[in-house]
């Protein structure tokens, strides 16, 4: 990905995070005008119930892709994954540029020597919802 993209998407993700906050209760968001602020609303079980629900699509796109379906499925799916998981960032307070953080920071680390380091903390020290 060149730099130029990387700023457009950066910058995409950012201004739809910020519309995304508007929704937020706590900003007025409207739960009769709104699906991003009916979700929140509802409250965590309700996004994170779609969260799931879109990461199953995603892997039934993938699947149906490789046995003739169209590939393109995916990357609409994981934009519905991707809307939905930035929908619990605002609500946990967080935002994309934490999560491209997060990736700029593993860059040049190896999967598997990534995944051994969080399993040798302690529970205790490994951030709060960390399963894998």
């Amino acid at each position: 990905m060149s730099a130029m993209s990387s700023t457009s998407s950066s910058d995409s993700l950012a201004a739809l995070a910020a519309v995304i906050e508007s929704r937020l209760p706590a900003h007025g968001g409207d739960p009769e005008a709104s699906y991003v602020a009916r979700l929140l609303h509802k409250g965590p079980d309700a996004f994170l119930k779609k969260i799931g629900e879109e990461a199953t699509e995603v892997v039934m796109a993938a699947k149906d892709a490789d046995h003739g379906g169209d590939p393109a499925k995916i990357v609409y799916e994981v934009a519905d994954l991707w809307f939905h998981s930035m929908i619990a960032l605002a609500h946990y307070g967080l935002s994309p540029a934490d999560v491209l953080a997060e990736l700029e920071r593993r860059v040049g680390t190896s999967g598997i020597t990534e995944k051994a380091q969080r399993q040798a903390k302690s529970p205790d020290q490994s951030p709060q919802g960390e399963t894998s």
